[in-house]
């Protein structure tokens, strides 16, 4: 098993890293919170790593942190919550966001994660609130949708929006959290209004 990759970051297209290790190129997928913690590319970077095999693919997974990949693994045993899920959960809310949820018993900021439903999320609360520590709540800042459009280049805007459509969120929903992440500032690359646009999974 790969567990730990070290080397030169070629490109951050999310949510897929591709990782140079001495002349390999490992393709990996990456919840938006590693994206975030990582270095620019052509930088060194390190990664901790995990391979899901199933019948049809083998996947690399791939994490700025132990604890983030221990924490994908966790998620990932519970019953009805597969890896893309799971990224998409750590896409929007950190470790400690997620133990607030839980403790909180907050099933709506869940159920807004693409996939999960209302029984997926009690299961997640059900599951998870003896494997999480409990955390204080984290504010949010609430995206309007009626925030008015800066001078945000259209090409992160689209490379935003395909980034939330491979997260699993439909087309017009992407379309539209991406609309409400754009906000009066000279300028904005897609992977903050990626992170603007998941804000509001936590609130």
């Amino acid at each position: 098993m790969i567990g730990r990759l070290s080397g030169v970051l070629l490109e951050k297209q999310p949510p897929f890293l591709l990782l140079d290790v001495q002349g390999v190129g490992y393709e990996m997928q990456a919840p938006m919170t590693t994206f975030y913690a990582l270095p620019e590319v052509d930088h060194p970077a390190t990664v901790y790593t995990h391979l899901a095999v199933s019948d049809t693919a083998h996947q690399l997974f791939g994490f700025a942190k132990r604890s983030d990949r221990d924490l994908f693994r966790t998620l990932i045993k519970v019953n009805g919550v597969g890896p893309k899920m799971a990224v998409a959960i750590l896409s929007g809310m950190d470790a400690a966001q997620l133990s607030a949820c839980v403790h909180n018993d907050n099933v709506t900021a869940l159920v807004k994660v693409p996939g999960v439903g209302k029984k997926t999320a009690e299961r997640l609360i059900i599951e998870l609130r003896d494997k999480l520590v409990a955390a204080p709540g984290t504010e949010n800042d609430l995206l309007s949708d009626s925030v008015a459009v800066g001078a945000v280049k259209r090409d992160e805007r689209d490379e935003a929006e395909s980034a939330l459509i491979s997260l699993g969120y439909k087309p017009t929903e992407a379309t539209k959290m991406i609309a409400a992440a754009v906000r009066h500032k000279d300028s904005a690359d897609a992977q903050e209004l990626i992170r603007l646009a998941l804000k509001r999974i936590a609130s």
